[in-house]
């Protein structure tokens, strides 16, 4: 789609400005744009093209941060371990346990965030539990990260001292506060979106994009839907058709700045 419009803007002349334009990996985990140097870039602002419905703008994103749970158990012959085993596999589903179940992606919608049990594995000895943490409020956010470690806390307790450890790492924030002084961009994307004949929605997407942290680096940068469906699983899809006015969309919002 964005190459679409580069050769369009090319072969028809279209008027434009100056028009950079990058591409980034490991958005997931909001990496995607650590090696990039938004002052030598020397754009402005600029959008994303990442994941989501055709005509959509997204300028509201989870905050996000990433915890690793590690266990540490005791081990001993099944046959005498009364009082003496640590089974870290247990302990590790204990911790999982005491998480609210209502606070899971698949019980969640809209502005409610969760805690997401990425990946587990362990024996006896040791276990590890892998989330990801996403809440729009970053208060909420800040709450999610101080049950972990008051349910650690509790655990260790329980257990005796180490056998718990959590370690946090934040990932990227909600664009939100950032692209309010430049609301033109949003307003430009609903002019553009309108002009390709669709109506514009805006929701606060329940992920993230690297137009986050660009935005948090001083270039204010809300999302644009690509028109797909089904992202992160074995029936993503799109046509073309929708990819084409995505293109369109794009172009509309070159013509529009050139003015």
């Amino acid at each position: 789609e964005i190459m679409a419009a580069v050769e369009t803007m090319i072969e028809k002349n279209v008027k434009h400005g100056e028009v950079r334009v990058i591409f980034t990996t490991d958005e997931e985990i909001g990496n995607g744009v650590d090696g990039l140097d938004v002052q030598e870039l020397g754009c402005d602002y600029g959008y994303t093209v990442d994941g989501g419905p055709l005509g959509e703008i997204e300028f509201e994103n989870f905050n996000a941060a990433s915890a690793v749970l590690t266990v540490h158990g005791v081990g001993v012959h099944p046959g005498s371990a009364k009082d003496a085993m640590i089974n870290a596999s247990n302990v590790a589903m204990e911790f999982h346990m005491a998480l609210p179940a209502m606070a899971r992606p698949e019980t969640t919608e809209g502005y409610q965030g969760f805690y997401h049990l990425c990946q587990m594995y362990g024996d006896v000895t040791e276990a590890k539990l892998g989330y990801i943490l996403r809440d729009h409020d970053i208060g909420k956010l800040q709450f999610k990260k101080d049950n972990l470690l008051h349910i650690a806390c509790y655990l260790n307790c329980k257990y005796g001292p180490g056998t718990v450890e959590v370690e946090i790492k934040d990932s990227y924030r909600n664009m939100l506060e950032k692209i309010k002084p430049h609301f033109h961009l949003v307003e430009t994307a609903r002019k553009a979106i309108t002009k390709a004949g669709l109506t514009p929605e805006e929701i606060p997407v329940r992920g993230g994009t690297d137009g986050a942290v660009l935005s948090w680096k001083g270039l204010p940068c809300p999302n644009l839907g690509t028109g797909g469906f089904n992202f992160h699983g074995v029936c993503e899809c799109t046509t073309v058709e929708r990819m084409d006015k995505a293109t369109e969309i794009l172009l509309n919002i070159v013509e529009l700045y050139s003015k």
